[in-house]
């Protein structure tokens, strides 16, 4: 697996994952999907968040992430995926708030980002069920706890 990854520090949050977690987290999601990509992860606080939020999703408030996934032109191959937008501070609360491990919270949300750049989605309970199976895959393999138990250590 080839992952060029762009990691974009904008944020005053003293407790980010350092570039080589994030790039594993990246890596253990695209790997059973492609074998070379292009992502950039910026890491901002609430109010970019929010101004992203309503720009492109018409929702008032941060977000803890935002994908953009790379729209190419017809006949244009390349192997650029796409961008997430991570809250930093809104991933730190809500893991606090979940009683969850901040690091295992924010794999989770660069996995379920991942995801939305290629193409997941879960408007639907179908879609829902599948994404959350695929990222219950990812993350075991990574050794994090299923994300969606009521109890994180089962």
């Amino acid at each position: 697996m080839s992952v060029q990854l762009d990691v974009q520090v904008a944020t005053t949050a003293t407790l980010a994952p350092k570039r080589q977690q994030i790039q594993r987290w990246v890596e253990a999601a695209l790997l059973p999907f492609r074998t070379a990509a292009e992502v950039c992860v910026r890491l901002v606080d609430r109010d970019e968040s929010a101004a992203l939020n309503q720009q492109y999703r018409g929702r008032s408030g941060p977000t803890n992430v935002l994908s953009f996934a790379t729209e190419l032109p017809e006949g244009v191959t390349l192997c650029m995926l796409g961008d997430l937008v991570i809250c930093v501070p809104l991933v730190a609360s809500e893991a606090l708030d979940q009683d969850k491990p901040y690091f295992d919270h924010f794999a989770h949300l660069v996995v379920h980002g991942c995801l939305h750049l290629l193409g997941h989605d879960h408007e639907e309970e179908s879609q829902a069920e599948e994404m959350e199976s695929v990222e219950r895959r990812i993350l075991a393999d990574l050794g994090i706890p299923d994300p969606y138990s009521p109890n994180p250590c089962q």
